[in-house]
């Protein structure tokens, strides 16, 4: 078991979540129902989670798997930022160490120590593996030593606040309850699954040394994130979803930016390298 010894307990953390969950629960008050603000909703769902979490933070910053166009990374990655998932340095630092230690002793969420601790207890229990300090550097040095990163950084809990009061001025509270509330408390849970549920639940195609899964309905929630053992296999690749039937919408967002030479750099895995790690037939993953 990890030492609780060298972090403190997340207050801050916790409470954000857990005020940002119960702020969802008003979505259950007929007041507060509105189509339009359901479609709200959605829309800043997959601004916010599929393009800027999973194509933005994921897989241009985190793996570079893909180049876009400069002023449209910096566009998605503020839409991920809007998630408050924590600043793009904290969650690429977080990420890079999870792929340097995976399912071991020394991973920030190590899937072996249970599905709750894998999939939020990490973010807000002490956690001796959480990257701080100047040893943030060692793994993002180039999202550290981007300004305009640095200005997300700093004002990201302003930025949703705009949007906030963007949405009360044009929709009022119930625009609120949905566009931030029900939209943060969903996202985290679809991201959240990723970590957890795709470490234990699922089918494993290739031969990585971790507990990571392909979870197809992980994979429908989260914008193709839940063919994890894929991408565990290939990190470096822009797709997850490599059999025909593993649909993944973020790959497929990615090749229609190709069309326009807003995305190059394309990373894929080789057929040669597919074929070198693939369990044939796929191996079912053993819950715990």
């Amino acid at each position: 078991m990890r030492s609780t010894q060298q972090r403190k307990t997340n207050w801050p953390a916790g409470a954000v979540l857990v005020l940002i969950h119960a702020g969802a629960l008003a979505a259950f008050w007929p007041g507060f129902f509105h189509w339009s603000s359901v479609l709200v909703m959605a829309v800043l769902m997959y601004v916010t989670g599929g393009i800027g979490i999973a194509l933005g933070f994921h897989r241009t910053l985190t793996h570079r798997s893909v180049k876009l166009w400069k002023p449209l990374e910096y566009a998605v990655v503020t839409c991920g930022t809007l998630a408050l998932q924590g600043s793009p340095t904290d969650w690429v630092v977080t990420h890079r160490a999870h792929h340097a230690h995976t399912d071991t002793d020394r991973d920030p969420h190590d899937s072996n120590e249970g599905f709750r601790w894998s999939h939020f207890l990490w973010m807000v229990m002490p956690n001796p593996n959480m990257i701080v300090g100047e040893e943030r550097r060692r793994y993002a040095p180039d999202i550290i030593d981007d300004r305009y990163y640095n200005f997300l950084d700093r004002y990201q809990i302003v930025l949703t606040l705009v949007l906030a009061g963007a949405l009360f001025a044009f929709g009022g509270l119930s625009w609120v309850v949905w566009g931030i509330f029900v939209r943060l408390a969903a996202v985290y849970q679809f991201t959240w699954l990723v970590n957890s549920a795709a470490h234990t639940i699922g089918y494993r195609s290739f031969r990585t040394p971790d507990r990571s899964t392909n979870c197809w309905w992980v994979a429908l929630l989260g914008w193709g994130e839940g063919w994890h053992n894929n991408h565990h296999a290939f990190p470096f690749s822009a797709r997850h979803g490599l059999r025909w039937y593993e649909f993944d919408v973020t790959w497929l967002t990615v090749k229609a930016l190709a069309v326009f030479r807003l995305a190059t750099d394309i990373k894929l895995p080789t057929p040669q390298m597919m074929r070198r790690l693939q369990l044939t037939p796929p191996v079912r993953a053993r819950t715990r």
